[in-house]
């Protein structure tokens, strides 16, 4: 499975002049909370948001099967720490899947296994760290609390959680976290990036819901034009959908 390969590496591409601080994936004794639903950060609570005042709040997800890509768990941070941060700035979190090779299948398989990885986000909630995800917006802004800072709340801390929680996936092999917050970061580039990378899973299910669809006259020809083995989960998808037609006709 190459479908997010390319924008990997652009977003790759887009960090390789900005310098990172490794952070540990699963240092021991360093363990922050999930709060599970009792999260509400109130206004009056928070520190800061990352994101707010209409900053940038990017958010995106790619799976690979690529060691290269993703040898081992890691969480990097471009940027200053969170109790470096006073007031909002902008913000982006970019996380890079390792699955085991065949291990999504085909069809809608595949695509429910895509959106189970990437569904995981709402299942997080970090004390302290409340994520606002618009899918429809494609933002996520995060607020920070007072007491959090004071208690040492850090990316390292965060990172661990979302490591562990992607790691609960038994397809998934390694997982990198990547946070971004540079003040003077291209994010308008890497929020075409993250567009790019949704369409290609809004790509997967449109495949495999309209099989017989007119390529040329399709919104998302652009994405199956550069994006590798799009054409072939298409074929792919049409072939079982002859198959199966076939199939019903010998029967009757």
């Amino acid at each position: 499975m190459k479908l997010y390969d390319e924008t990997i590496l652009a977003w790759q591409k887009l960090l390789e002049p900005c310098r990172a601080k490794q952070l540990n994936p699963y240092a021991k004794g360093t363990g922050w909370e999930d709060v599970g639903n009792q999260n509400m950060i109130l206004r009056s609570d928070m520190a800061y948001e990352l994101g707010g005042d209409n900053f940038p709040a990017l958010s995106g997800i790619a799976l690979t099967e690529d060691q290269t890509l993703v040898s081992e768990d890691e969480v990097l941070l471009y940027g200053p720490d969170l109790p470096e941060i006073k007031t909002e700035q902008p913000f982006a979190r970019l996380t890079i899947v390792r699955v085991a090779k065949d291990s999504l299948g085909e069809g809608n398989a595949l695509y429910n296994a895509i959106r189970k990885i990437e569904f995981t986000r709402y299942h997080l909630n970090p004390k302290g760290y409340m994520m606002r995800i618009s899918a429809a917006s494609e933002r996520e802004t995060v607020r920070i609390s007072k007491d959090a800072i004071k208690e040492g709340i850090s990316f390292e801390k965060i990172g661990q959680l979302f490591v562990k929680a992607y790691r609960e996936h038994p397809k998934v092999e390694a997982v990198k976290v990547i946070f971004i917050t540079l003040p003077d970061f291209t994010y308008g580039e890497l929020e075409k990036q993250v567009s790019f990378s949704q369409k290609i899973t809004t790509a997967i299910d449109h495949i495999l819901k309209d099989v017989t669809m007119d390529c040329n006259a399709c919104s998302l020809q652009e994405v199956c034009d550069e994006v590798e083995g799009m054409r072939q989960l298409h074929f792919a998808a049409k072939q079982n959908t002859d198959q199966s037609k076939n199939a019903q006709v010998v029967r009757t």
